[in-house]
């Protein structure tokens, strides 16, 4: 089977704006050669099989040349293997991906490119900053702010980007930020020209600094400003100070981690990115097939013995309805039964296929759907209980002693799963860049834990952790964790709510 070289734009850094072609590379890709700015949430949608390879990482660490990463696709790629190339941005823009094309079609391989969101546009519309402007600017130039010392002679045209109508964007610039403007004021453009000067744009970690042409080199090293920055030049820079929308949203620079199943875990990221949060997908539980289906589908098929139902997750009502469907069962057999359901997120998944939910636990836990079913009547019926392998015995242990008779059956297992980007979530929270880590459920927090502490020095003692109910908030604790959010209300909007609010009234913190 014929290899193929597939460059990838990743985007600027959010995850939201990379593109749907981009994805589906990603999840199709058995090897993945990525570059050090793309966001590292990406690589949690690759295949538990395929190899990631870091392609160079920045500001002293080891890097791979050029040389070598033209030589590792091409390897792969000639071994029969769909290799993505991850690029930051655009790969044709500053990415030397019309290099590592080249070299696999005189290679005789098939390349395919996927465009990316470049930098150029993202990182200044982020700060607020439109590149044009009816009023303002009609023209906009894009240029590499370094060029390597080797070179005879610079490529850039500094003389021509002296024009003072015209906005322009220099990325790579931090390191001869000094020279370019001493430059671009040699060309002609006038001191007081603003300036600014974004930091890691699109992430929690965006930070901009505005000045002019004069004083924005001094103003970027008072600050602290490293790589990557983009600079954009020009008048319309002055709109910042009007239209800055993302750095006004009220989780603006907090990075969240999310430990929900995948399917879930997009969702409620999709949540914390709308309020201005980077959220970090890193599902730590995987909801499999029970080991084996004979007690499940043996109360399946009885639908006449059962007096109520009671589920208490999301998970066990589509693992119910699913084996359900499997056996060509009627719904409308089990017209007897009544349903209980632990939660308000349960009780919405049951609606979802038009039933009715009969009684609903107050509080998110076992003890108190026990107390809301003993107010009906439990003494001598007979209770179906579909939920995960190992789950809490209380429920059915309170039944029981009411004078219920419980058939539990395992339904599904939550398992912990292969994490690709498990060592970019440790590498975060080693170097403290993480506000708060979010669990949904017991199992989140314990299979969290049963990943993490594979990477040797992350400190797991004090963690900043948000949880959804009390029972999932006493597992954190059992870790030593610090359980800053408790959400009241047990849903996953409930939990957003609560994170925003904790945030709102905090004082200080990391940033």
């Amino acid at each position: 089977m014929a290899g193929r070289v597939v460059l990838v734009g990743a985007g600027p850094g959010d995850v939201g704006l990379i593109t749907r072609a981009g994805q589906r590379w990603i999840e199709r890709a058995d090897v993945i050669v990525y570059d050090y700015l793309v966001n590292p949430t990406l690589l949690s949608w690759a295949r538990p099989d395929a190899e990631l390879i870091l392609a160079g990482k920045h500001g002293g660490g080891p890097r791979v040349d050029q040389e070598e990463i033209l030589r590792i696709l091409l390897h792969h790629a000639q071994a029969g293997k769909t290799v993505v190339r991850l690029k930051g941005g655009d790969p044709f823009l500053f990415g030397r991906g019309g290099e590592e094309a080249e070299a696999a079609v005189r290679a005789g391989l098939d390349v395919e490119v996927v465009p990316g969101v470049s930098s150029a546009f993202a990182v200044p519309a982020y700060a607020g900053i439109p590149l044009t402007h009816r009023d303002i600017c009609s023209s906009v130039a894009i240029a590499t702010g370094y060029e390597y010392p080797e070179k005879p002679e610079l490529a850039v045209p500094w003389e021509h980007l002296g024009h003072r109508g015209q906005t322009l964007v220099l990325l790579m610039t931090q390191r001869q930020l000094r020279k370019n403007m001493e430059r671009l004021r040699q060309a002609g453009r006038t001191p007081d020209t603003p300036v600014a000067v974004i930091q890691w744009g699109t992430r929690a970690r965006q930070r901009t600094v505005v000045g002019t042409l004069a004083d924005i080199a001094d103003r970027v090293e008072e600050e602290g400003l490293r790589p990557p920055v983009v600079a954009v030049i020009g008048e319309v820079v002055r709109l910042r100070e009007r239209l800055s929308w993302f750095e006004r949203k009220p989780l603006f620079g907090k990075s969240i981690v999310i430990t929900r199943p995948r399917p879930e875990a997009e969702r409620l990221a999709a949540l914390f990115a709308d309020l201005g949060a980077e959220a970090i997908v890193f599902p730590t539980i995987e909801i499999a097939p029970p080991e084996s289906f004979a007690a499940l589908d043996a109360a399946l098929t009885r639908p006449e013995e059962f007096d109520w139902i009671v589920f208490t997750s999301a998970n066990g009502v589509q693992a119910f309805m699913e084996r359900l469907r499997f056996l060509k069962q009627d719904i409308r057999a089990w017209h007897r039964a009544r349903i209980a359901a632990i939660g308000p997120e349960t009780a919405k998944a049951v609606e979802k296929f038009a039933l009715k939910v009969d009684v609903t636990a107050d509080e998110f836990r076992a003890e108190s759907l026990a107390l809301a079913l003993a107010s009906h009547g439990v003494a001598g019926k007979r209770f179906l209980l579909p939920r995960a392998a190992g789950a809490r015995k209380v429920l059915p242990e309170q039944l029981r002693s009411l004078g219920a008779q419980v058939v539990e059956v395992e339904a599904y297992r939550s398992i912990v799963p292969v994490a690709p980007n498990a060592v970019f979530v440790a590498e975060s929270l080693r170097r403290g860049e993480i506000d708060l880590v979010t669990f949904t459920s017991s199992s989140t927090v314990h299979h969290f834990v049963k990943l993490i502490r594979d990477e040797q020095g992350v400190p797991l003692e004090k963690l900043p952790v948000a949880c959804i109910g009390p029972i999932t908030a006493d597992t954190a604790r059992s870790y030593r964790f610090d359980v800053q959010v408790e959400a009241q209300e047990f849903t996953a909007a409930g939990l957003v709510r609560a994170v925003v609010e904790h945030f709102s009234t905090a004082k200080g913190g990391r940033r």
